[in-house]
């Protein structure tokens, strides 16, 4: 959910919140950590794997349409969508779906609605993109003119609501938004209801092909309460409300579907560097699904190398996955004017820092035309938009020690350990549009395959060095 402007009273709260927030994060994380804390980030945290053990690494964008509702719900998503990804090296979708548009009146669940669901699906298989189903939410709900939980699950106790067209983000310290997402973490009969969906909206997709998991409410929020700063509320929100929210619909989730991943997200706020307060969501198939949100550069700022917002975010954000030992996929990145002077750099840094501790990332958005669109009209990558196209490997058949991309020269390096006897042989690779030379070091072979893509045959417990070169 980007912001395209944001209040400065939450900017500067933020800010105070997150460097006090910083200053503290180094004690912690020794005290945590033991003698563990000089390794590198991202070493303890688990790969995202599939069916077969290989660990995946997830590159794409989200797919959304917010304009259209009922009948014309999704009706701006079509099949050139994944066509497009796809052909361009991307192998994940992250689809918004809105709790409004599948249960418009309590109880009456859109069967229209779940129908193109499953045909955007299966536009994504025929492409063989994977999709993780998103809960999406903007300000609560149509409730407050935006989109996701409907207006008969929300309860403000008559609290105020003034409208910000010009600053929509900050119209989530509005005081009757804030109260109806506590009704929605407290009040057990829209417990019910939440958890409800879930059920139909997963007995509907269990066993698709393309289907990857589930994102149980996109970027949630809560009520902040006299005294606190946002950073203590984010953390009390996210471990006494958050933490048992997904925790009731990863068991409404898993009553009917026991295979897919569940996506969990912190607040917002870690977007700042501020680690998260979420407890154990006790699944055996979590994903930690943080955004990648500058608040000064959706304000409108240019990328500033020197002020560390990615080196600082990147502590933040790996010490959840690490302690509870769980992948990390980020949801939303992107900056909305990515043709400053540094966003060049920005890119670069940004997509080296996502590969360090991450299985994967879903840019926002893929659409065609401005703003936040990750091509023009023709289909073109806007500004800087092209250097999220790399080679990497999409599944790994084995334990992998090593994996990068070197832009400047056009390098991408995977060292991994080949599976025993009993476990997968075939490692894919994704390879962006251009002239790539694929070779291997190690027991292993080259199969080379046509529109973007090459395997590699591995014998069983080999050291296998793959090397893609930009001709």
């Amino acid at each position: 959910m980007p912001r395209t402007t944001w209040s400065t009273t939450w900017r500067t709260a933020l800010l105070a919140s997150a460097v006090a927030a910083a200053l503290l994060a180094p004690t912690a994380a020794r005290a945590e950590a033991g003698d563990g804390a000089g390794r590198t980030a991202g070493a303890a945290i688990p790969a995202l794997t599939d069916e077969h053990g290989r660990a995946l690494t997830l590159r794409g964008w989200n797919v959304e349409d917010k304009a259209n509702r009922g009948d014309a719900a999704l009706s701006a998503v079509t099949e050139k969508h994944f066509r497009d990804m796809r052909a361009k090296g991307f192998n994940f979708a992250r689809l918004l779906v809105f709790w409004d548009d599948l249960e418009p009146r309590p109880g009456r669940y859109s069967q229209a609605y779940l129908r193109k669901i499953e045909r955007i699906l299966g536009w994504a298989e025929k492409h063989d993109v994977k999709v993780l189903v998103d809960a999406h939410q903007d300000v609560f709900g149509p409730a407050f003119g935006h989109r996701g939980i409907p207006a008969w699950a929300t309860r403000t106790d008559g609290l105020p609501f003034t409208p910000r067209p010009d600053d929509w983000f900050s119209e989530y310290f509005e005081p009757a938004v804030q109260r109806a997402f506590t009704h929605l973490y407290e009040d057990e009969d829209l417990r019910r209801a939440q958890a409800r969906m879930w059920r139909v909206l997963a007995d509907r997709l269990d066993g698709h092909p393309a289907l990857l998991g589930y994102d149980l409410i996109n970027e949630p929020m809560g009520e902040v309460r006299e005294g606190e700063d946002l950073a203590t509320a984010a953390r009390r929100i996210e471990r006494d409300q958050l933490t048992p929210l997904y925790n009731r619909l990863a068991d409404a989730v898993r009553t009917v579907d026991r295979d897919a991943w569940i996506f969990v997200e912190p607040t917002p706020v870690v977007g700042e560097g501020v680690p998260t307060g979420l407890g154990r969501i006790h699944d055996p198939k979590v994903v930690y699904a943080p955004h990648f949100y500058n608040t000064g550069m959706e304000a409108g700022a240019d990328y500033d190398p020197a002020a560390g917002w990615i080196e600082s975010y990147e502590r933040a954000v790996t010490r959840y996955p690490e302690q509870y030992e769980v992948p990390v996929v980020v949801g939303e990145w992107g900056p909305l004017n990515n043709s400053l002077p540094n966003m060049n750099r920005f890119y670069r840094d940004a997509m080296s820092s996502l590969g360090r501790y991450g299985s994967g990332w879903a840019g926002y958005v893929w659409c065609y035309g401005g703003g936040y669109c990750a091509v023009d009209g023709t289909g073109a990558f806007r500004t800087n938009k092209e250097l999220t196209a790399e080679p990497y490997a999409e599944a790994v058949a084995g334990r992998v020690r090593s994996a990068a991309y070197d832009p400047g020269a056009g390098v991408y390096r995977l060292t991994y350990d080949a599976a025993g006897r009993r476990g997968p042989r075939v490692t894919e690779l994704s390879l962006p549009p251009g002239d790539w030379r694929v070779t291997v070091r190690g027991a292993a072979l080259v199969l080379r395959e046509d529109r973007g893509r090459a395997r590699v045959l591995a014998a069983p417990d080999a050291r296998v060095t793959v090397t893609v070169t930009r001709r």
